[in-house]
């Protein structure tokens, strides 16, 4: 029960026979998971350093010899196959590639199953089959609340008794590198809607949590044990319209303003790598109904950053952290399930826009220009209120350890195309 703790395997004075570059976001002790392709061929693979390691190539060679895996579970497109097979098959490969990595006698064998980073192409590391995204951030519900309401108190009275959430669009769920066009949409003007291409281009800086085994269609997860569904975490870019988001939001909530395109990163890191830095959840009041009450309220001490490229420049415009979420991965996970509702492996969870209290931690242009009011100062005389055509975000993220160890998320990139 609860998220995975420490072990052997996050010991920061473990080194590889592999040369990990100093600083570098995937040390020995991060191991993150994603798929790429080679020749063209897709498999599953692990980042150590520069490298990619091809677990199909491990597999078949009967390095992991002993740990139940079905055959060609690495050899695939996508890792849906290895997400259902649950955390104790989960945790006894991280063990087994943590001793194949680190231990001298394996270099020959392993060797092979090394790529440079370079020459591969980093791929969608899941199939989501649903997408949800949730409104998990205090301070971003309630600067939402102030620009939107400005008369009114800034949260939903739902808001304190459960994680808010909306079924987002997989298929346009996209990997880290792939431009995002900017959408059409109607809009509300004083002559009436009118649909052109958006106004308001906007990022939204979130972490997603991906599940895998899941449960029985009517059979909730109880909050204590959905921390043993929960896979890994990666960055999410949920664009949104704020203009065509205005216009269609009520009464249900986001649809083409937020449907046109769900940026991730490549790289799905585990729970296990990021047993160390475990931080307490912000206090929770009033305490949420016995069905939410998470016996273990913890959240993870992951660094998150937005730069804008602007005019060849790029300008880091926000910092903040995983810290500011006042609800738990657990209970968006137990209350998403909870009339019974299906999650199946793949299925990727978003935690919403992650905000801190001061403007320079905010997480969204929205809230960093406060609707539009105030603009975004950047360097060589730029200015943005929202994103125009031709600029390049970058979200990273990353836990900072012992002796300068990072255990880091990679980041998700993507440049905004003119529209059709």
């Amino acid at each position: 029960m609860g998220p995975p703790r420490p072990d052997a395997t996050n010991d920061p004075s473990l080194r590889s026979w592999v040369a990990v570059p100093p600083g570098s976001p995937f040390p020995v002790q991060n191991l993150p998971f994603g798929v790429f392709r080679h020749r063209r061929r897709a498999r599953v693979g692990v980042a150590i350093g520069d490298h990619v390691l091809d677990m199909a190539y491990l597999h078949e060679e009967g390095l992991l010899e002993g740990i139940p895996l079905p055959r060609r579970v690495f050899a695939r497109d996508s890792l849906n196959g290895f997400l259902a097979l649950g955390r104790p098959i989960w945790r006894a490969v991280r063990h087994r590639l943590c001793e194949l990595l680190t231990e001298e006698r394996w270099r020959q064998r392993v060797g092979p199953s090394l790529l440079p980073m370079s020459e591969v192409e980093l791929m969608l590391p899941i199939q989501p089959g649903d997408y949800v995204d949730f409104y998990a951030s205090l301070y971003h519900a309630s600067n939402m609340g102030r620009i939107l309401r400005p008369q009114q108190d800034p949260l939903p009275p739902n808001w304190r008794w459960l994680p808010i959430g909306y079924h987002g669009r997989s298929a346009t769920v996209v990997v880290s590198g792939r431009p995002v066009r900017r959408p059409w949409g109607q809009v509300s003007t004083p002559d009436g809607p009118i649909a052109r291409p958006t106004r308001m281009l906007d990022f939204e800086l979130e972490v997603g949590f991906v599940t895998g085994p899941g449960n029985e269609l009517g059979r909730p997860i109880p909050v204590q044990e959905a921390w043993d569904h929960i896979f890994g975490l990666l960055l999410v870019n949920d664009w949104s319209a704020r203009d065509i988001q205005a216009w269609e939001y009520v009464p249900l909530g986001p649809f083409l303003g937020k449907s046109f395109a769900t940026s991730i990163s490549p790289w799905l890191v585990t729970l296990e790598a990021l047993a160390p830095f475990l931080a307490p959840l912000m206090p929770q009041e009033p305490p949420p109904l016995p069905h939410l009450t998470d016996p273990q309220p913890l959240t993870y001490d992951v660094q998150l950053e937005v730069a804008l490229v602007v005019g060849g420049r790029e300008e880091v415009v926000s910092r903040t952290n995983m810290r500011y979420l006042y609800w738990s991965l657990a209970q968006m996970l137990a209350h998403a399930t909870s009339n019974g509702a299906l999650t199946r492996p793949g299925d990727l969870w978003a935690t919403g826009t992650i905000s801190g209290p001061e403007p320079g931690t905010y997480g969204c242009l929205m809230e960093l220009t406060w609707g539009g009011q105030r603009p975004l100062a950047l360097g060589d005389g730029f200015q943005r209120t929202f994103l125009e055509d031709g600029d390049t975000v970058v979200m990273r993220g990353w836990c900072q350890g012992e002796g300068g160890l990072r255990i880091g998320l990679g980041e998700v990139r993507a440049t905004v195309l003119p529209p059709l």
